[in-house]
């Protein structure tokens, strides 16, 4: 369930269309379910999943469900769940036997193939805000696509620029004005993994980090850029762990939400403007 629901039932209250004790009923269901399967001759049921109904209210967006270690029924089943009491999923990093089996039980779920993700909107909601997501290389762009599905699903409009790395920064000065209009930027890169640094010192808005495994030996499976983000020189640069687009996409959907959200109501007697999502592009200095 989602904070909007709730708030859908407490008006119906407060306008005589719902009694009391029905909305009570349906949040009920706000609770944690436990999803179990038969554990073996004589063992009965054993709890493998406990789907947290309430997070869509206290977070803005329901459990995801990350299918790595989860069999292709668990991953299928745990969908079922989320779905029974909310219209959106996302499911990161699937292989092919768990989208398959989710495929069958969800069979409005759309597949991302490169961001290896699978997600279900069933009630769609406009964009709030805006994030643009930068990879530094073509091989980045798995890392970079769960960044961009995520930031999406979450609910921020998104622009995407890929294959911008300083190994030819020409390509990023061609984006820049982009980047200055989103709230948030997401920049993903392996090797030394320096883009971020360019981009937090191009740009006024907060820059989210993603160190990628990609690169030659001694990157290290993607601690060599880690440690690179970690030591930027630019200010307004985070960092999440490597590989994690998805922690990303979401941290730079939050903060382009509460930002568009800051954004002054029009006085009296101005004229009305549409709904913003993403920054307005500003002159640089």
């Amino acid at each position: 369930m989602e904070r909007q629901r709730v708030l859908d039932l407490l008006a119906r209250v407060r306008d005589g269309a719902l009694e009391p004790e029905d909305a009570l009923r349906e949040l009920g269901g706000l609770e944690v379910a436990e999803l179990a399967a038969a554990a073996g001759p004589g063992e009965g049921h054993a709890v493998f999943a406990r789907v947290d109904h309430h997070r869509g209210v206290r977070c803005g967006f329901p459990e995801v469900v990350y299918a790595p270690g989860k069999t292709p029924g668990q991953v299928a089943a745990i969908a079922v769940e989320i779905l029974a009491r909310g219209p959106r999923l996302l499911v990161t990093r699937l292989e092919e036997a768990q989208w398959a089996a989710l495929a069958a039980a969800v069979p409005d779920a759309e597949l991302h193939a490169r961001a290896r993700a699978a997600t279900v909107e069933r009630a769609p909601c406009a964009p709030v805000g805006g994030v643009c997501v930068v990879s530094a290389g073509t091989a980045d762009e798995p890392v970079a696509e769960e960044a961009r599905v995520t930031a999406r699903m979450v609910g921020a409009a998104v622009d995407e620029a890929y294959d911008c790395g300083v190994a030819g920064l020409h390509r990023l000065l061609r984006v820049l004005p982009r980047l200055r209009a989103a709230d948030a930027v997401v920049v993903v890169a392996g090797m030394e993994g320096a883009l971020p640094s360019v981009v937090a010192g191009l740009v006024d808005v907060p820059v989210v980090a993603v160190p990628t495994s990609v690169g030659y030996g001694a990157s290290f499976q993607g601690v060599g850029p880690l440690l690179t983000m970690l030591n930027s020189c630019a200010a307004g640069v985070a960092v999440v762990n490597i590989d994690n687009g998805f922690g990303a996409g979401y941290l730079a959907a939050l903060i382009a939400r509460r930002t568009s959200r800051a954004v002054p109501e029009p006085s009296p007697g101005s004229t009305p403007t549409a709904a913003p999502t993403g920054r307005e592009e500003r002159p640089t200095p």
